[in-house]
């Protein structure tokens, strides 16, 4: 069985990711005010810590659980404690480039990787459903031309391009279902606006309209095996999801992490602190919600480490990134509500970080697959159902 505990050491490790969570901090609030501004060359230089972090993984207790993803999962959830959307901001690689990885070959990972990529799937008509999807992309000799909007794409508009899941026949349904790597300078590629949002407002959102966008074949993921296999499909949307869901989880995880130590010491500053030796009878009001709080973070980071774990060791996880991105969607969700219910007029107050928190983290149960969706995921795996079964 693996162990994820965690020993004198990691907490160690823990402390030296936070550096970089604490620096964070510092430009959280003017980045949610300002997001088009272009980020100091301190925050650009930020990426130092996960260097030094991950150098020292090798210490970790945690048997077969230092490969790039649970290490990624470790750091996320400790990079979100200090903000989760400035770290969004930070990365150098998009959703986009998660189906890279999934779906694409060998050359196009070559030539794109390096890009920051984003990933557009939903659509004024076609949010979680993403089978409904009615982009479309018409084969035109050795070249695809792609019609449709897209909305909600993260990262829209400073990525250098777009993975877009388009449809080569709407009456095929998701089989039919095939991404293109498109350039923002290719022709008939528009920015149609960009979001204005509740939270996540370090992080860009925008709409995109394709109107007779012409790519070349070979910005086809998968390219010829795309179509003659089915690969590249629905079915690498789906992977995509499946190594994108745990990251999802671990970002709200951190930030209820933040919000719950924020309430710890405030209340310890008015003499209120939890007494793990007293009887559940014996708690008051608050500290119960303390513990609750706390049992919740717990459960949602195990499931999210252990999602990314066997993704490591090359197991199948689509179950369990389903279960960790809504067990880390429902925390995200209950977890902050239960942060400002307890601190009150400190929680809602604009000079402190929690109720820009609360609004970050609301939609880590939204994005990725709702709750709903993945609770769906969940039932199907675990039951054997079908989708018809479900509806």
């Amino acid at each position: 069985m693996v162990d994820f505990s965690l020993n004198e050491k990691d907490q160690e490790i823990i402390q030296e990711i936070r550096k970089k969570g604490e620096l964070l901090r510092k430009y959280a609030r003017y980045y949610d005010e300002h997001e088009g501004e272009k980020i100091p060359d301190e925050l650009s230089e930020a990426k130092d810590f996960d260097h030094i972090a991950f150098m020292n993984m090798e210490r970790m207790n945690v048997e077969g659980a230092t490969g790039p993803t649970t290490y990624g999962i470790f750091s996320t959830i400790h990079d979100s404690w200090g903000d989760p959307m400035m770290t969004l901001r930070l990365r150098q690689a998009g959703l986009g480039n998660a189906s890279l990885a999934a779906a694409g070959t060998d050359d196009q990972q070559e030539k794109w990787m390096s890009k920051l990529l984003a990933m557009a799937n939903t659509e004024p008509s076609c949010g979680s459903d993403s089978k409904a999807i009615e982009t479309t992309a018409v084969k035109d000799g050795d070249d695809f031309i792609l019609n449709g909007e897209k909305i909600f794409v993260t990262d829209g508009a400073r990525c250098d391009g777009v993975v877009v899941w388009a449809t080569l026949d709407k009456s095929k349904g998701r089989g039919a279902i095939k991404a293109f790597v498109v350039m923002k300078d290719t022709p008939g590629f528009e920015i149609a606006k960009k979001e204005e949002k509740m939270g996540i407002r370090a992080s860009d959102t925008a709409a995109f309209i394709f109107k007779d966008c012409r790519v070349p074949k070979e910005n086809l993921l998968g390219m010829d095996d795309a179509i003659k296999t089915g690969g590249g499909g629905f079915k690498g949307l789906m992977k995509t999801f499946n190594l994108t869901r745990p990251h999802v989880a671990a970002q709200g995880t951190g930030c209820v992490l933040g919000m719950h130590e924020f309430a710890v010491e405030e209340l310890k500053k008015e003499g209120v602190e939890v007494d793990w030796e007293a009887g559940i009878h014996r708690q008051s009001a608050i500290q119960e919600k303390l513990i609750e709080l706390e049992s919740q973070l717990e459960a949602a980071a195990l499931t999210t480490l252990r999602a990314a774990w066997l993704a490591d060791v090359g197991k199948v996880n689509n179950l369990e990134s389903a279960i960790c991105k809504a067990k880390g969607g429902d925390v995200s969700r209950s977890g902050a509500q239960i942060a400002i219910e307890i601190l009150g007029a400190l929680g809602i107050s604009h000079d402190y970080m929690v109720e820009r928190w609360f609004r970050d983290a609301r939609i880590t149960d939204i994005y990725e697959g709702t709750g709903e969706i993945n609770r769906l995921v969940t039932a199907r795996a675990i039951l054997n159902y079908s989708s018809a079964d479900l509806m």
